[in-house]
């Protein structure tokens, strides 16, 4: 059984950082491609960055510059490092893993953790 669950949300100042991380346990093999994506209320889920196996990293426009995520394999871990906080960042983050046990491959999603930046 894989989990994966986030930690670091929190109410933060604008200009403010935090730090998010997505932890996975459980029978895990391998992890590939690892999103952290973000859901304000009544807006559509976006994806806010990504990384793969290989070390590639993506960012939203939205957040370049900003936002860094980064990956500890040894510790089955991705963390998202969000400096200069915006009060539009504010929004629940959820990670999602696409991960390889040891005989099938599966998506899976954390709990999300709550962002909240005041101005």
């Amino acid at each position: 059984q894989v989990q994966l669950v986030e930690s670091g949300g929190g109410l933060v100042q604008a200009g403010g950082s935090l730090r998010l991380s997505c932890a996975a346990s459980g029978r895990i093999f391998n992890i590939k491609t690892v999103g952290w994506y973000r859901q304000a209320p009544g807006k559509q889920r976006e994806l806010v960055a990504s990384t793969t196996s290989g070390g590639s990293r993506n960012y939203a426009d939205s957040v370049k510059g900003r936002f860094t995520i980064s990956r500890d394999n040894a510790k089955n871990t991705v963390y998202l490092q969000m400096n200069s906080l915006k009060p539009e960042d504010t929004a629940v983050y959820s990670c999602n893993a696409g991960i390889l046990d040891y005989t099938n491959f599966n998506s899976y999603w954390g709990q999300g953790t709550q962002v909240t930046v005041s101005s």
